[in-house]
Order: C-alpha cells, then sequence, then structure tokens
C-alpha cells in the first residue's frame, strides 16, 4: 500500500503548494522540495527511494522530450556556441574540480569521478521553473544548455563508474571512441525515430493515432540510443528539435490541441513528483551515514555547491573574453550578453533529478565483490547539493534578476503581431477565391470578411499605437465582452440540461466548443 499513499501524498503536495506559490511568490519548486524533506522524517516513508531506473527510463525522456519541442531551435543556431561550450566544456570542468575536490576529501580517483559528473549537469526541469520570467534568448541558451548536458555528464558518468568497479578502459583513445559513438550514434537515431514518426503521423489521419506515435517517440529514441551504447539524453532531443520543425505540418488540429495538453499536464506532474521525491530522500541518504560521515557530508556539500558555482561563474566569463578576444566580428558583437545577465546565468545552475538518479545508479559492490568505495557519501552529497542549489539559489535568483534590470523581450510580441496581421490578410486575400471555389453562400462569405477586416484593423492599430495604451483598452473590452457571452451560452446551455430538454452528451459537445474560444481568448493553457 506504500506506493497508492506516495501517491496520494505527493498528489496532496502538489496540489497544495500549487496553491501556496499563486499567493506567495514562491517558486513552487521550492515548497515541494521544503515539504518533501518533511515527508522524508515520517516514519512510514523512510523507505521509499527514488529508484535510478524510473528516472532515466521513465521521467527523463517524457521531460527532455518535451522540453525539445517547446524550444527555440532559431535561438539554438544563433548561440550554438555558446550552448556547445555549456553543454560539454563547463560539465567536464565542473566533474573535473568536484573530483579534485572530493578525492583531496578521501575518495578514491574513481569515486571521486562519479561524483563529479553526477553533480556536474543543470537541471532542465528546475531551470524552467525558476527562470520563466527571463528574455526569450537567455531561457533558450538556459534550457537547451540543461538539455544537452545531461547526456556528456552521463557519458562520463558511465566511464568513472566502469573504472571504478574494473571492466571499462579509460584511456584516451577508449574515453574518444565512447564520446564519438554517444554523440554521433545519438545523432543518427534521434534523427531515425523523428523520420520514422513524421512518416507515421502523417499516414495517421486522426488525433488519437497521431499522439500514440507521439507518445512512443521519446522512449523509441531513448531505448535505441542505449542498446547501441549511444546517449538516450541526446537522441531524444535531437528527436524532439526535429519534429518540432515538422510537427505543424503533419498534425491535425484536434490532435495538436489533445497533445498540448496532455504533455502539459503530464510533464507538470512529472516534474512536481521528482522535487518531492528529492526532498525524502535527504532524510533517507542522511541515515545511512555515520554520525562522524555526516558531518563530513555536510562539510562536503556546502564546498562542493560553492565549487561548482564558482567554476560555472569562472567559465562562463572566461569563455566569453576569450571568445570576444578572438572573434571580432560585427555580427558576434550584435549577440553579446551584458555581464548581468551573465551573473542571472551563472546563478541559473540548478541541479535536479538526473544528478539524484545517476547517485542512486551507482553499484553497490565492485567486481571482486567488494563495496563501491563512498557510495552512500556520494549519494549523501549529491543530494544534499541538489537541495542546497534549489533553496539557496532559489531565493536569491528573483533578487538577482531584478538587479540585472535585463531589458524587455518585445520581439516576441512584435512577431505575435506580424504572424496574426500576415495571417488575416493572407486569409482575406484568397478569401473571394475560396467561397467561389466552395459554393459559399455571398451572404455568409461577406460575413467572414467583415470580422477579418475587423480584426485585422484592431491589429495594426495595435502596431501604429506610440504608447498601446488605447490598442491595449480595446482589446481588453472586446476579450471581456465576449467571454461574458461565452458565460451567458453555457449557463443557457446547462440550463436546457438540466430542465431535461438536451442530453448530456450534446451539453459536452458544445462546452467543448466554448471552451475552445475561451481558451482562445484568454491565452491560457493547462499548467500556466
Amino acid at each position: 500500500m506504500l506506493g497508492l499513499e506516495l501517491v496520494v501524498v505527493i498528489g496532496v503536495t502538489t496540489l497544495l503548494t500549487k496553491v501556496i506559490a499563486r499567493k506567495t511568490g514562491i517558486a513552487q519548486p521550492l515548497l515541494l522540495v521544503g515539504i518533501g524533506v518533511l515527508i522524508g522524517f515520517i516514519p512510514l516513508f523512510r523507505d521509499v527511494e527514488l529508484a535510478p531506473e524510473v528516472v532515466l527510463f521513465l521521467f527523463l525522456p517524457a521531460i527532455l522530450y518535451w522540453e525539445s519541442l517547446t524550444t527555440s531551435l532559431r535561438e539554438i543556431r544563433s548561440n550554438l556556441r555558446g550552448i556547445i561550450l555549456m553543454s560539454t566544456g563547463l560539465v567536464v570542468v565542473t566533474a573535473a574540480a568536484v573530483a579534485v575536490l572530493a578525492h583531496a576529501m578521501g575518495l578514491p580517483w574513481g569515486a571521486a569521478w562519479t561524483l563529479g559528473a553526477a553533480i556536474a549537469p543543470t537541471d532542465a526541469t528546475a531551470m524552467t521553473s525558476f527562470t520563466r520570467s527571463l528574455p526569450r534568448r537567455n531561457v533558450t541558451i538556459l534550457r537547451a544548455e540543461s538539455l544537452v548536458n545531461d547526456g556528456t555528464a552521463l557519458v562520463l558518468w558511465s566511464l568513472a563508474v566502469g573504472f571504478t568497479v574494473g571492466d571499462t578502459d579509460v584511456s584516451v583513445g577508449a574515453v574518444s571512441l565512447t564520446l564519438l559513438v554517444a554523440y554521433v550514434g545519438a545523432g543518427i537515431i534521434g534523427a531515425l525515430v523523428a523520420w520514422i514518426a513524421i512518416l507515421a503521423r502523417r499516414r495517421l489521419r486522426d488525433a488519437v493515432t497521431q499522439n500514440i506515435a507521439m507518445l512512443l517517440t521519446p522512449f523509441v529514441a531513448y531505448l535505441l540510443a542505449e542498446l547501441v551504447h549511444a546517449s538516450g539524453v541526446l537522441a531524444v532531443v535531437v528527436a524532439g528539435l526535429i519534429i518540432s520543425q515538422a510537427g505543424p505540418r503533419i498534425g491535425v488540429a484536434e490532435g495538436r490541441r489533445q497533445s498540448d495538453a496532455f504533455w502539459t499536464f503530464t510533464t507538470f506532474l512529472l516534474n512536481a513528483s521528482l522535487f518531492v521525491l528529492v526532498g525524502i530522500e535527504l532524510p533517507r541518504s542522511t541515515m545511512e551515514l555515520a554520525a562522524v560521515d555526516v558531518g563530513m557530508g555536510l562539510v562536503a556539500i556546502a564546498a562542493v555547491t560553492a565549487v561548482i558555482v564558482a567554476v560555472r561563474f569562472a567559465y562562463l566569463f572566461g569563455t566569453v573574453y576569450l571568445i570576444r578576444l578572438l572573434d571580432r566580428r560585427p555580427q558576434q558583437k550584435k549577440r553579446r550578453m551584458s555581464d548581468r545577465a551573465r551573473v542571472v546565468s551563472g546563478l541559473s545552475g540548478f541541479r535536479g533529478a538526473v544528478s539524484l538518479a545517476a547517485a542512486l545508479a551507482v553499484p553497490t559492490a565492485l567486481e571482486n565483490g567488494s563495496p563501491f568505495p563512498g557510495r552512500d557519501f556520494i549519494v549523501f552529497v549529491t543530494t544534499g547539493v541538489i537541495v542546497v542549489t534549489l533553496v539557496g539559489q532559489g531565493l536569491v535568483l528573483p533578487a538577482v534578476v531584478r538587479w540585472a534590470r535585463l531589458p524587455s523581450d518585445e520581439s516576441v510580441g512584435h512577431e505575435l503581431r506580424l504572424a496574426e496581421t500576415s495571417a488575416t490578410r493572407a486569409a482575406l486575400d484568397e478569401l473571394p477565391q475560396l467561397a467561389q471555389r466552395l459554393g459559399v453562400d455571398p451572404e455568409i462569405s461577406e460575413r467572414i470578411q467583415g470580422e477579418f477586416e475587423e480584426h485585422l484593423e484592431l491589429l495594426e492599430v495595435e502596431d501604429e499605437s506610440r504608447d498601446g495604451e488605447e490598442a491595449a483598452e480595446r482589446s481588453r473590452q472586446d476579450t471581456e465582452l465576449r467571454l461574458a457571452l461565452l458565460h451567458c451560452k453555457r449557463e443557457e446551455v446547462v440550463r436546457l440540461r438540466d430542465e431535461g430538454e438536451i442530453d448530456d452528451i450534446v451539453l459536452r459537445d458544445i462546452q467543448r466548443r466554448l471552451d475552445v474560444e475561451e481558451v482562445r481568448l484568454t491565452g491560457r493553457e493547462p499548467g500556466e
């Protein structure tokens, strides 16, 4: 029954923290981790352990796939050099720095590198939760870094564990081959799975079968990559990025609505569950250490956290000024970020469930049967660093963002109006020919044309208005009136159902249409 009780506790915690976060403005991940720690002290939940297989093979593919589908490929291309440096070089440097520190504290080199590799990657879930208010470019760079660096870190982790256990060659040639297979193999498999998924969705004409194919995509990509010892993480990311470009051309409208709602809600619940489980793991990992080791572990948590933050800042500023010294092209100068923006990025290096899964996946014994050196210490320090980065940096980051005074991202609003204006004009240009071809009654054609012209006029007023206040007020009034009319429609349909004049099936059909219109007017999506 513990599984059912855990599900209920996680569900109630997610609900309460969502409400508290909205009322207080505190980031929900902080509340989830904090309550998770308290739950971990309850005797009933002391034996709860986050299985690494669940994170790596169930949670991670789904979360990374949705993050890949919803990120900006254009921004990734524009900032590709920086993203590669962050997701590869920074991971290696961080792992090395932590390994040196851990070795100085008594761990043998293999175990020290295992700890460093586990702690090196940033967490996509935490980063997305804490950096929603940043400009699009900053968010995209941070998201792309956290999507790719998991693959780099897990390759380093497997090498370190294999070296310690004694079944892996860690020569320069072997390491280079492993990295080559991990990256190239993942890219090929991700592209292949994406191609198959696109073909399948083109042949499948209904929403449900298309979304079944979409659901299978990340897990198939991850599985195939792992079977050939490539990076499952990178395969999922590559597949997601490719499908994000082809998706708008191959899907049906009801399928996209269904898919967006499903993935948004599902990944929200998966993320919330991971934060709670990370909190629960801290008391459990503490109990597995001796009293002396706990004291040393607390010192290690503080030291490792300081090291990863310091290394991240040094790497961010060092690589940037090196690039500026070597690359003086005009287009490079236009892409430069301010030092304040770089400070925000430096404090956005949250650790999360992938790090914990890597620590928990460390084997308990070596090939000769002796215990894996410092395994409990690795789990405790990793869990502690995750909690400290989430809580400490999560509390500090909002104040730093206000201090940074990053420029508002007006390009999104401008591009949105451009897209709506161009689409409306294109539809108006084609309307006469379409109406004639479809044999539409002239009265219907004129009515639709009037609605489109009114919408276009409103968009043009928004573009021409200097301060936007008049246009914003008109738009607000229009939305409020339409929402009020929708409420009247909904009340009337419910009345007809209550009085027995229409069936519940009819009510649900009408309500679905009204809900689609309300979402269009408000722009709110599930999970927001």
